[in-house]
C-alpha cells in the first residue's frame, strides 16, 4: 500500500506525479475524458477526488449532461482502481463489468467525485489471477450529493509477451 515512510513532502511529490500519469493516460486512451476535461485532484491513499468543469458538459436544461455523470463516476472509480495497482507493484487490465448509478439531484456547478478504497488484496494479479472489486462513487455539487454509482470493476492480470 501507501509508503507512510516517506517525508510528507516527498508524499506530496508522490502523489502529484501519480495523478499527472493519472489523467495523462485518460486523455492519452479515452478522448472523451479530454474533451469533458476530467482531472484527478485529491488522492491519500485511500480515497480518490476527480473533478470535471461544467461548461463542457452542460446539456440543454442547463444542468451536468447525464452522459458526462456516468463517465466521471466511472472514471474515478477506475482511476482509484489503477492507482492502488501502482501503490501495490499489481498490475493489471481494468474494466468495469457492471455498473448502477442514481441521479438524485441536478448537477448546475462543477461536481467533483469521491471514492473511498474497500481495501482490497491486489497481490491474485501477481499470480496470474483476476481480481474483483466493488466500488461505491458519490457525485456532489455544493457539498450535496447529486449522485450515486456502484461499479464491479475486474483487473486482468497483464499476459506477459514472449520474445521467442
Amino acid at each position: 500500500m501507501f509508503d507512510l515512510s516517506l517525508t510528507e513532502a516527498q508524499s506530496d511529490a508522490e502523489v502529484s506525479a501519480l495523478l499527472q500519469t493519472l489523467c495523462e493516460t485518460w486523455h492519452n486512451t479515452i478522448p472523451a475524458s479530454k474533451f469533458m476535461q476530467i482531472t484527478p485532484v485529491l488522492f491519500n491513499g485511500d480515497s480518490l477526488q476527480v473533478t470535471a468543469p461544467i461548461d463542457p458538459n452542460i446539456n440543454l436544461h442547463h444542468t451536468m449532461f447525464a452522459g458526462s455523470i456516468y463517465t466521471l463516476m466511472t472514471l474515478t472509480g477506475w482511476g482509484m482502481v489503477w492507482l492502488q495497482q501502482q501503490l501495490s507493484q499489481a498490475h493489471g487490465d481494468i474494466v468495469l463489468a457492471d455498473a448502477k448509478v442514481r441521479y438524485l439531484k441536478p448537477v448546475t456547478k462543477q461536481p467533483y467525485a469521491k471514492v473511498i478504497w474497500p481495501y482490497t488484496d491486489l497481490t491474485p494479479l501477481t499470480r496470474g489471477q483476476l481480481v474483483k472489486i466493488t466500488l461505491e462513487v458519490a457525485l456532489y455539487c455544493d457539498e450535496i450529493m447529486c449522485a450515486t454509482f456502484t461499479g464491479q470493476f475486474v483487473s486482468f492480470p497483464q499476459k506477459i509477451v514472449s520474445s521467442e
